[in-house]
């Protein structure tokens, strides 16, 4: 038995060590600990505007459901504040940052591609099938976006408006077509026909040129409008006024708005009235019309008014006249996107007609 001692030994020290290493393989090892970011902050502080964000970028809530935001795009960082335009197919792809999954970068979501014209386009491309548009294939659908928006008609001083395409431009420009006005160093001993329908006034070597008149100081209740003219004897540049009145204040003209319709272009009283300024009444009555009001997003404006003189009579047995504006059409339109100046628009409309007499 002696033999065996030895042996026994050896292996009883051999397990030892075996039993050390499983000890130490099994220890657990320390998990490192991260501070997560906190990209979300409540309660919500956002801007007074939303930020306006590019053609072709939606404007979204953000990921803290707090603040609108222009939508990041494929490849841009993306956090769970920072969100992926989902209207282009795109999600926050957080793998490249393990193992906090914090920051992930916008990737596209596989889908179906696009056939355009023979061509193929894989789910997510973004293409120019030619140059006035700007197209993204999602999943099987073509969205485009039209680069061509810049150009609107002149104002409405031009009776002829044209679009045209200019050489080495994409996109088509909108010019007036003078062609038939007679220009003051126009030879006067040339008859042509190009001359005839001439519109424009002479006045004692005088072109007569007057503005349209500004939109009115008030959306309610008496207002000023204001125009340029040398329609004068000196032939100079001279500021003019007139009153105006879009609509009463104290009426609510909803109430008289047609069932089943949502606006009401024109509104004009039932017993006529005398205009008021300072105590001094106007020495007729009259029954004028008022642009009328819509109860959804549009809202209504003038395109046909002209200018008539009423005489005022005060207490004190005085008279003056003042120039008044008399509106004979509205019409309902969406272009209403600051309601201090719906006329913003207007004023590039080419068929708005308004008679600046």
């Amino acid at each position: 038995m002696r033999w065996l001692l030895p042996w026994i030994l050896a292996t009883s020290s051999i397990l030892q060590a075996i039993a050390q290493t499983t000890t130490t393989t099994m220890t657990p090892t320390t998990t490192e600990t991260y501070t997560r970011t906190q990209y979300c902050k409540w309660p919500c502080e956002c801007p007074k505007s939303p930020p306006r964000c590019s053609v072709g970028i939606s404007l979204v809530t953000d990921g803290c459901d707090c603040c609108k935001m222009c939508a990041k795009q494929r490849g841009e960082r993306c956090t769970e504040a920072d969100t992926c335009d989902f209207h282009r197919g795109l999600y926050c792809d957080y793998s490249g940052d393990r193992p906090r999954y914090e920051i992930g970068v916008c990737a596209q979501i596989v889908g179906v591609g696009c056939v355009l014209n023979g061509v193929r386009y894989n789910n997510g491309d973004t293409f120019q099938p030619n140059c006035k548009y700007n197209c993204t294939c999602i999943n099987g659908a073509v969205g485009c976006i039209p680069m061509c928006t810049n150009s609107r008609p002149p104002l409405v001083w031009c009776p002829n408006p044209k679009l045209i395409k200019l050489a080495g431009k994409c996109c088509e420009q909108w010019i007036c077509d003078d062609s038939k006005k007679i220009r003051k160093t126009s030879p006067r001993h040339i008859i042509s026909a190009a001359y005839e329908g001439e519109d424009e006034a002479w006045q004692k070597n005088c072109i007569v040129h007057t503005s349209p008149w500004s939109p009115c100081s008030k959306t309610c209740g008496l207002g000023i409008s204001t125009r340029i003219s040398n329609d004068n004897d000196q032939c100079r540049l001279l500021k003019e006024s007139r009153l105006c009145n879009m609509r009463p204040c104290e009426v609510d003209i909803t109430k008289h708005i047609k069932p089943g319709k949502k606006c009401l272009a024109v509104y004009r009283a039932n017993e006529p009235m005398n205009y008021t300024i300072s105590g001094c009444v106007s020495k007729s009555p009259y029954r004028p019309k008022y642009c009328g009001v819509c109860t959804d997003n549009r809202c209504c404006t003038p395109y046909k008014s002209k200018t008539i003189e009423v005489r005022f009579h005060c207490p004190d047995g005085t008279e003056f006249s003042w120039k008044i504006m008399w509106i004979n059409a509205c019409f309902c339109n969406l272009n209403c996107k600051n309601p201090n100046d719906i006329f913003a628009d207007l004023a590039h409309y080419h068929d708005y007609s308004e008679i600046a007499n």
